[in-house]
């Protein structure tokens, strides 16, 4: 007789609402089960607010058993940071994707870093505005084609992506901490997480984690592909590793970033 083997999920994500409205492939629920397990670990969750952004990101609106607001694309961060003054002994996360964080959303996490407000911001790079067809967004690669780029990203006319945690890494003051994973390594990316929540917890300062993450829909890539994309590709201009940590210092040097022919 077949055993039915029922998958652990986080304690904290709300079962009813299971399987989630992603589309196949979709690297969002992976970080989002990352945190929820942070969540978990930390034992944070009657404390806890999740504020999510527009984009592909609002379908977790109703992802977890925590109180949760859906804000204005790219002001996420600014209205937990309000909550988080309002409510100090609360634990906020500000989740959003690449479009909402860089684009939009730029000039409030320029200054939530520079404040170094105690919120944990959570961004998910999947190098393309996703909710809206794939068009090419903050973090579109140089040569990638896209909805508006289907010839490739031209770096040249257009710019190159965003090196998102460095520059915060590069204006958040002392005791920010700031990474960047991939759902590549689930076990490393949730540590990332519960270190960044544990940063606003003890008072230090942001946390800052990007997420590398997939979007077959929209890169148009089968199961190998879109694997391959995200571990090599991706992770060869948006290097994985933490940027911050809240015991040490700005460096104050100018961030080295890759050749411009990546």
């Amino acid at each position: 007789m077949a055993i039915a083997v029922q998958p652990q999920m986080p304690r904290v994500w709300r079962l009813e609402t299971k399987p989630h409205k992603f589309c196949p492939g979709c690297g969002h629920g992976i970080v989002l089960k990352a945190l929820g397990e942070a969540i978990d670990a930390l034992g944070i969750q009657e404390r806890t607010i999740f504020g999510c952004d527009i984009g592909c990101s609002l379908l977790s609106w109703d992802f977890f058993n925590l109180d949760t607001v859906q804000t204005h694309h790219g002001r996420t961060t600014p209205v937990l940071v309000g909550i988080k003054r309002a409510r100090p002994e609360l634990v906020v996360v500000s989740y959003m994707g690449d479009g909402g964080a860089y684009a939009i959303g730029a000039q409030h996490l320029v200054s939530s870093a520079a404040r170094n407000d105690l919120v944990t911001i959570i961004v998910v790079n999947n190098t393309v505005y996703a909710m809206t067809g794939g068009q090419m967004a903050p973090t579109t690669l140089p040569g990638q084609k896209t909805e508006t780029t289907p010839y490739g990203r031209d770096a040249g006319l257009t710019g190159r992506p965003i090196l998102g945690p460095e520059l915060v890494a590069a204006i958040a003051p002392p005791g920010a901490y700031v990474a960047r994973g991939s759902i590549a390594n689930i076990v490393q990316l949730k540590n990332f997480i519960q270190k960044g929540l544990q940063n606003q917890v003890e008072g230090r300062g942001i946390a800052f984690i990007e997420a590398l993450s997939s979007c077959p829909t929209n890169w148009h890539t089968n199961a190998a592909a879109t694997w391959r994309f995200v571990e090599e590709e991706m992770t060869a201009y948006f290097p994985i590793g933490e940027f911050r940590t809240p015991d040490e210092k700005p460096s104050g040097r100018l961030l080295e970033v890759p050749p411009r022919g990546l």
